[in-house]
């Protein structure tokens, strides 16, 4: 069942709930309420009756008439002497008069609801003199009577709840429509990312929770868009990184199995199929550990580090190469700069940056580290020719490499690690004064950590 109609059934069958609750609440307290006004009207008539009766115009009492003073007050009444267990005056037939006095004659007083004749009566009795005269005027009202008024109110009621009722489920026709239509239009849009029909999006219009579901959805179709773009894009260069050593090595490799080299060259052919193999080596290796730093999270073990030690390490491995190349390398690293990370990941992501550097520094490499607010940044700063305008934006993309670059993977593995720890990295290049790469990690040490810096 769709969800509109389940939201639809549900609310309509609360309703109902509601509707028939309220319906058996106001049954009750309609009658109880109108019994309590009738008895109100009863004592403030009674009240009226008996300041009436006590004036000086009806005194001696004996000699008070009853049927003349109540001819014209269209009520039902007794007039009862309790001393004398006898009726005074009645506006009721004489059998339901016998049948007040016998019951009357085992009560102490006459009751809130009083039966009489098969019927009852709502009743309200009060004395007429003292209550040492043992008078009563003892006034009573037909029950049905406030049983026909209580129809009458349940029927309006009835009528206003059923309209009230088909609005309300008319509004929640149209509110579910406009809750659930977002939905509708969302699956689409989901199917067609199952579909890969990413040029087919469209943005659905919502509110609330679900424009925020939307907008999430919409997200991850954009990332996954690009993930896939990449994807096919690090297939197509890997296929082509690989194949380019693969066919020299076959190359060489038929040459030398079918004698066409001399023996010099054949030499020649050997040393260069040896670099071949170790050049595809590195590119593999690289590529497993991209493939682990993009699934394997469990692998990563972070701990307190001083960044000037970590940035000391990274100086003795380049430092051979920083020779042969003539190139120096400066350090600026502030004493109290700690971070959380995993050392050895860190490690070579500083490795491969420094060395790209190296590659393409004329004389010098600059590495810095200090603390902006509560972020760590350490910066690498070449002297070299820049990074070329195309080469720019795609720079972290794998097996993308400028025109001194090894196999392209070395800063996509960087930008790998410092993400792993919560970090980013950013590149500035000008053409007169070399590339900056920024690292920025989140200041998380405790002081009580520096401690355990290795």
């Amino acid at each position: 069942m769709k969800l509109q109609y389940q939201l639809h059934i549900a609310f309509t069958a609360l309703l109902l709930i509601v509707l028939t609750v309220t319906g058996f609440a106001v049954h009750s307290l309609l009658l109880e309420g109108l019994i309590q006004d009738e008895k109100r009207q009863l004592e403030q008539k009674g009240e009226l009756l008996v300041t009436l009766l006590n004036n000086e115009q009806y005194r001696p009492r004996e000699q008070i008439d009853y049927d003349a003073f109540f001819k014209e007050q269209n009520l039902q009444v007794f007039v009862y002497d309790r001393n004398r267990n006898e009726l005074l005056f009645t506006t009721f037939p004489l059998t339901q008069s016998q049948e007040f006095l016998r019951k009357n004659n085992k009560e102490s007083h006459v009751k809130e609801r009083f039966d009489l004749g098969g019927n009852t009566y709502v009743t309200s009795t009060m004395y007429l003199f003292s209550e040492r005269s043992g008078l009563e005027l003892i006034l009573l009202t037909p029950l049905t009577d406030l049983e026909a008024v209580q129809q009458a109110l349940l029927k309006r009621l009835l009528w206003i709840f059923v309209i009230g009722a088909i609005g309300a489920i008319i509004l929640s026709y149209i509110l579910t429509r406009k809750l659930v239509t977002p939905l509708v239009d969302l699956q689409k849009q989901v199917k067609r990312i199952e579909h890969r029909q990413f040029d087919q999006l469209e943005r659905v219009q919502a509110t609330g929770e679900i424009k925020d579901v939307e907008q999430s959805v919409y997200d991850m179709a954009t990332e996954l868009q690009r993930y896939i773009s990449s994807q096919q894009m690090f297939m197509q260069n890997a296929s082509h990184e690989l194949k380019t050593p693969l066919m020299t090595i076959q190359g060489y490799a038929e040459g030398i199995r079918d004698h066409v080299f001399s023996q010099e060259e054949e030499e020649k052919g050997l040393e260069l199929m040896v670099e071949e193999v170790s050049r595809l080596k590195s590119i593999i290796n690289e590529m497993i550990l991209l493939a682990k730093l993009d699934s394997a999270q469990a692998t990563y073990h972070p701990e307190t580090v001083a960044v000037r030690d970590m940035v000391e390490r990274v100086v003795e491995h380049v430092l051979p190469l920083a020779h042969t190349k003539g190139i120096t390398v400066e350090t600026h690293i502030s004493e109290d700069v700690y971070i959380w990370v995993d050392k050895e990941k860190l490690l070579r992501a500083l490795l491969n940056i420094t060395q790209n550097g190296l590659r393409h520094a004329h004389t010098q490499v600059n590495v810095s580290a200090h603390i902006e607010e509560d972020t760590i940044v350490i910066q690498i700063q070449d002297d070299g020719d820049g990074i070329d305008a195309e080469v720019l934006p795609h720079l972290f993309h794998r097996f993308v490499k400028g025109s001194k670059g090894d196999t392209g993977l070395g800063l996509a593995i960087a930008e790998a690690i410092v993400e792993q720890a919560g970090g980013k990295i950013e590149v500035e290049s000008l053409p007169t004064k070399g590339a900056t790469f920024n690292l920025f990690f989140p200041q998380k040490m405790l002081e009580s950590d520096k401690s355990m810096v290795y």
